[in-house]
């Protein structure tokens, strides 16, 4: 298990959401660390991430939060088909950058309830996630 994982649950505790995930950019993906309440053909889904694709990648690409009111009746184009397949409705991802300004992770939330996540908040929750250089999750 990951570090990451730890962290990621009592994230996902303060934050009251009922699921998360966390990616760290290697080798030009992102590449799942963590993951809550995520269903596994999700995570198959999800386990690596390009550039620009789905609510993390975009996160990523445009350096700044991407969300959603219900992942369920989106229709932006920023959720992936997948994606509706979590049991939440509003979500967010959240880009971690470093001192030098450089996008080093990208941390989802999702909630159970419809409507825009406090996204200052979660950024807050998510600028503290340790640097690991670890396997991604198996």
């Amino acid at each position: 298990m990951s570090i990451h994982q730890d962290w990621l649950s009592a994230r996902l505790d303060a934050a009251r959401a009922a699921a998360g995930t966390v990616h760290v950019i290697a080798d030009d993906l992102l590449r799942l660390t963590a993951q809550v309440g995520i269903p596994p053909r999700v995570v198959e889904a999800v386990r690596t991430i390009p550039l620009g694709k789905g609510m993390a990648g975009l996160a990523w690409q445009r350096r700044q939060p991407v969300e959603t009111c219900d992942l369920e009746t989106d229709e932006t184009g920023d959720v992936r088909p997948g994606a509706k397949a979590v049991d939440a409705h509003a979500a967010v991802a959240i880009p971690v950058i470093d001192a030098a300004g450089q996008v080093w992770a990208v941390v989802g939330f999702a909630f159970a309830e419809t409507g825009a996540p406090d996204v200052p908040a979660l950024t807050a929750l998510a600028a503290d996630l340790p640097r690991y250089e670890g396997a991604a999750v198996t």
